[in-house]
């Protein structure tokens, strides 16, 4: 199984990203951690993402706040796909973050969830390995039915709370 690289731009980053390591293990997906800078450590954000694909990586996210270059600059290093995670920030409550990682020029796509949205990143990259992984697949579906009986359970309780009005 391909493995999914989670990378951020800081470790302050990780109380969020976190998200995105458990949703990652509870699928059994091999992943790698990483602290790595669009800015400071351009050139090693460069090459890791160079060499993601010869190095068993299928998917990779990239979290990063205020100003978030880091997935572009990850995409534009390689042909995997890129999943961009804007993490909110004091300033201007993760808008930077966001539009910093969904405005990206033509040829250099990011895929990005919503802002502090990890969780969504890792079912997303399961989801791109799913694509040639049965298994996977499998336990994709097995979410999605657990979801849908969660949802008519609220829906039962609900109902019986606004009859008892």
């Amino acid at each position: 199984m391909k493995k999914v690289a989670v990378i951020m731009g800081s470790d302050s980053d990780f109380k969020v990203v976190q998200k995105a390591v458990l949703k990652l293990k509870e699928f059994d997906v091999p992943y790698e951690v990483r602290v790595m800078s669009a800015h400071r450590t351009p050139d090693e954000a460069a090459e890791f993402s160079k060499n993601a694909k010869k190095n068993g990586f299928g998917v990779i996210i990239a979290a990063a706040g205020m100003a978030a270059h880091l997935g572009g600059v990850l995409a534009a290093h390689t042909t995997l796909p890129v999943i961009g995670i804007p993490i909110k920030s004091a300033a201007f409550d993760g808008m930077d973050a966001l539009l910093a990682t969904v405005m990206m020029p033509p040829g250099i796509p990011v895929a990005t969830v919503g802002v502090d949205g990890a969780a969504n990143a890792a079912i997303l990259a399961v989801e791109m390995l799913a694509l040639s992984d049965e298994s996977l697949s499998e336990k994709l579906v097995a979410m999605k039915k657990t979801m849908a009986e969660g949802v008519k359970k609220k829906d039962e309780d609900i109902q019986r709370k606004a009859c008892e009005l």
